[in-house]
């Protein structure tokens, strides 16, 4: 079984520092939360930004200094911009960080509920837009999915040339107006994405450890961080996004499973440092 690869989410556009002081906000913040991160073993930041006072904010020259600060701290980090961005943002806000050539950013692949009012919208142009775009820039997508009609609209895209394969997937399990996150859904998505592709699990809230564990136990890869989860058992806040990674290495050691380094897991996701 290849080597685990662990993506950090370490802020998320929704979480707040009223459901975690260690949150981060500022430039600053979000270099020290990815460096405890990588640390603690994971080798992929995925990244949103925010105004210092926790506005969500996909403002180009924002990202630019986040990821200059955790470059400087991480210097062989994987940093994936996100262009999901907060429910609202049209399609060129969204897409403001891939102008800065990051090796990898997120793809999300259908519209979702998110409660009450919130849609997450992505209509089938704009996958196709953001595709095309990643592509032309030489952006590897991490195709995010919320539930199995995702997968299918991407292998259906992909057959039409606006994402490349081989294709990496996220599964999002366990969100409101997505798949839950049982063993039973894990193993329905893992099995309907392409033979040579490659998937990270990120269980949200209470479903983020046992679905790491699965995903682990499955061949497949983990995310965690403060925008799925901010506790590290129930009860008990976690004092900085190292510390639930720290959690995934306890948990993939006594699995069995290796941790990647960013070099192994640039040569298993196939990336080339832009």
């Amino acid at each position: 079984m290849e080597k685990l690869i662990i993506t950090a989410a370490i802020c998320g556009a929704e979480v707040t520092k009223e459901h975690n002081p260690s949150v981060p906000y500022t430039v600053e913040e979000i270099g020290r939360e990815a460096e405890a991160a990588y640390k603690a073993g994971a080798s992929i930041i995925h990244l949103h930004v925010r105004e210092d006072d926790g506005t969500p904010t996909q403002d180009r020259e924002r990202f630019r200094a986040c990821i200059e600060e955790i470059k400087r701290r991480c210097p062989d980090a994987i940093v994936q911009p996100s262009t999901g961005g907060a429910v609202g943002m049209s399609n060129a806000e969204r897409l403001q960080p891939v102008d800065l050539k990051p090796e990898m950013a997120t793809l999300d692949c259908g519209t979702c509920n998110f409660g009450g009012d919130d849609i997450f919208v992505n209509t089938e142009n704009t996958i196709k837009e953001f595709g095309e775009k990643m592509i032309s820039l030489g952006v590897k997508p991490e195709v995010e999915v919320f539930d199995k009609g995702m997968i299918d609209m991407a292998v259906r895209l992909q057959r039409k040339g606006y994402i490349k394969a081989p294709m990496h997937f996220n599964f999002v399990m366990g969100v409101n107006g997505g798949i839950s996150a049982e063993a039973r859904d894990l193993v329905f998505m893992a099995g309907s994405i392409p033979t040579g592709s490659t998937f990270t699990v990120s269980g949200i809230g209470k479903n983020q450890f046992p679905m790491a564990a699965m995903a682990i136990l499955m061949g497949g890869h983990v995310r965690v961080g403060f925008e799925d989860n901010v506790y590290l058992s129930k009860g008990v806040l976690a004092k900085s996004n190292g510390e639930l990674v720290e959690k995934v290495v306890r948990i993939a050691k006594e699995l069995g499973r290796e941790i990647a380094t960013p070099k192994e897991t640039r040569e298993i996701l196939g990336l080339k440092e832009n």
